[in-house]
């Protein structure tokens, strides 16, 4: 089994993206120390070039982030060890098109267990695959950001919604 990380660069900043043979294993938001996280994060892998099917999800991942409208949701995935409810929650949100939002209550209906909001909240919170699995495209209820667990929280949610075009950019003071 190959097994590697590798950290490129995108329109918010530097990403992550691991694999395991043709699968994702995980993918990561821009941070500070990212390549030591990555490799803290996957300690059996290696810094290195990704092969071919890691490589087309890192240009798919840079062409989203600088504006174009991939869909992000044929790339596989690496699921060992996600909980089920998790599994069918990331599935549920890899159908949302760029440009487009739903509610935590939303993706709770259409996995037939109205009432589970919070549950799909803290899924979406455990997300190993951000951007792949477009947890950022899912609000509170009212339209409401929610959180966001990723570094720069709330504003990196925002600022990715801008760029899909989900978002008005609003104006600054300066």
């Amino acid at each position: 089994m190959t097994t590697g990380f590798t950290v490129f660069d995108t329109a918010i900043g530097p990403c992550g993206l691991a694999w395991r043979d043709d699968l994702v294993a995980g993918t990561s938001l821009p941070s500070t120390g990212l390549a030591d996280w990555m490799a803290k994060r996957f300690p059996d892998a290696v810094d290195g070039p990704p092969p071919p099917a890691a490589r087309t999800a890192v240009a798919a991942i840079v062409a989203l982030l600088d504006g174009a409208r991939p869909d992000l949701a044929a790339i596989p995935l690496d699921l060992s060890g996600v909980p089920e409810f998790n599994r069918r929650a990331y599935e549920v949100a890899r159908a949302i098109p760029p440009g487009k939002t739903v509610t935590y209550g939303e993706i709770a209906h259409r996995l037939g267990m109205p009432g589970s909001a919070q549950a799909v909240g803290q899924a979406m919170g455990h997300n190993p695959f951000p951007i792949i699995v477009p947890c950022h495209r899912v609000l509170a209820a009212g339209g409401k950001d929610g959180g966001f667990s990723a570094h720069g929280g709330v504003a990196t949610k925002r600022r990715m919604l801008v760029i899909e075009g989900a978002l008005a950019d609003e104006p600054t003071l300066f």
